[in-house]
């Protein structure tokens, strides 16, 4: 065998390690936006929601820039990741549907109705009544990166 045939080998098989070692993870949060930076200051990509797996690219800190598997890539921060592949199931078979966005963001949180009434009963002392209004605020992603230029806030080495 050649020294060129054994180099093409060598190279062919680091790649196939490469794509074997790819990490895959599932979105675990309602919805998140991919970012052309590895900061949340940075411009938005594209939007994926929960569950949408994806696979690591590269690794900056907290930072993973990913790729889901419609092509879309883009920075995420590891809090939004989980090495879990999350599906949504009832008893021994996928559910299509029935749940809303705020459902699976909270089942996959662990929290629900139920846990948040008791959680006020058990804290009667507490007025919930600005964290019920901020649930639902909605702010883009320019609102965001408006409010912060106002405030002349940037990221560490540039612009968001």
């Amino acid at each position: 065998m050649s020294r060129r045939t054994l180099g093409a080998l060598v190279a062919l098989l680091l790649l196939c390690l490469t794509a074997l070692a790819a990490q895959q993870f599932s979105v675990q949060v309602r919805e998140t936006r991919l970012r052309q930076t590895p900061s949340y200051l940075g411009a938005t990509t594209a939007s994926v929601t929960y569950g949408t797996r994806v696979t690591v690219l590269e690794t900056r800190g907290p930072w993973r820039r990913v790729q889901a598997t419609d092509g879309r890539t883009g920075w995420l921060h590891e809090s939004a990741l989980t090495e879990r592949q999350l599906t949504l199931a009832a008893g021994d078979r996928d559910v299509a549907t029935g749940a809303d966005t705020d459902e699976i963001a909270l089942a996959g949180k662990g929290f629900s109705p139920e846990v948040e009434r008791e959680f006020k009963k058990q804290n009667r002392d507490v007025d919930f009544a600005w964290v019920d209004r901020m649930a639902t605020w909605n702010v883009t992603p320019d609102e965001a990166l408006a409010f912060l230029a106002e405030g002349k806030v940037t990221p560490p080495g540039g612009q968001p």
